[in-house]
């Protein structure tokens, strides 16, 4: 599994219930929002069920899970387009994010499969942080998002995404952080490319959706450098990309509650098969 990096348990107690100030993050469905005018705060989960023998393989672990978008984004135009470093250059704090043609919004989806998945993760032991507290806020913008990672000294942080390509496409990709000199960590590089082919392969069996026919050459995986929720992030960090909300097809099972919890079971196992 690669370079397992050695977590301070003292970061982890030292967040505890203290409050973590978010302000942003997508990824072609948006990355994005900076100061937003009332600062969210991330919210902690945590600690599973004592004596339950199925989640020790999470307990210890800390997790961040980040819903991409919010549901205030597209209100708040001037704050989410100020422009924030993504450590090789500079993009907009936050983006709206994309929607079906029935007019479901991805950023309630990624908020309904981020508290799902939470729970799940909770239940087998972990210590969950959501990186905002709802889906009716602005943000947190991008570098924020993955700061709030970076200061839970986190196990393994997910980006929930899905996509708003051309009709025609479909399927699933990860997105995964490239190698950027004087930017990228090597070793959360390559810690970042171990979760992306556990949350992969747990991801398909579960749901049963195809490779994305259009990001990742066919093995559903996309390096990229110009995320900053990646460039700036400090531990193993991925995008998922959980389908194309303008294809019928995928449009019809992300828009589906029962598929959505599919979608948090498969995401966890992912999770737990990496981290375990």
């Amino acid at each position: 599994m690669g370079i397992r990096r050695c977590r301070s348990a003292a970061v982890v107690l030292a967040l505890g219930a203290a409050a973590l100030t978010a302000c942003g993050g997508g990824d072609d469905g948006g990355e994005g929002a900076r100061n937003a005018p009332a600062p969210t705060t991330a919210t902690q989960d945590g600690g599973g069920s004592p004596g339950r023998e199925e989640g020790s393989g999470l307990r210890g672990r800390t997790i961040v899970i980040d819903p991409g978008h919010n549901g205030g984004n597209a209100r708040n135009p001037d704050v989410i387009n100020r422009q924030v470093d993504i450590g090789n250059g500079k993009k907009a704090c936050d983006t709206t994010g994309t929607a079906t043609n029935a007019g479901y919004p991805e950023h309630a989806f990624t908020w309904d499969v981020s508290v799902k998945l939470r729970d799940i993760l909770t239940e087998q032991g972990a210590k969950v942080l959501l990186t905002r507290p709802d889906d009716k806020g602005v943000g947190p913008c991008i570098d924020r998002r993955a700061e709030i990672g970076n200061r839970a000294n986190a196990d393994a942080v997910i980006s929930v995404h899905a996509d708003g390509a051309a009709p025609n496409q479909h399927g699933f990709h990860i997105i995964e952080p490239a190698l950027v000199r004087g930017v990228t960590d090597p070793e959360m590089v390559e810690e970042s490319h171990e979760l992306s082919l556990a949350v992969r392969q747990a991801f398909r069996d579960g749901t049963g959706l195809p490779y994305s026919n259009y990001r990742g050459d066919g093995d559903a995986i996309d390096r990229r450098n110009d995320l900053g929720g990646l460039n700036l992030s400090d531990v193993p960090k991925i995008f998922i990309e959980c389908g194309n909300m303008r294809n019928a097809g995928d449009a019809a099972k992300l828009s589906n509650e029962q598929f959505r919890e599919r979608i948090a079971q498969s995401l966890a196992q992912g999770l737990k098969d990496y981290l375990s």
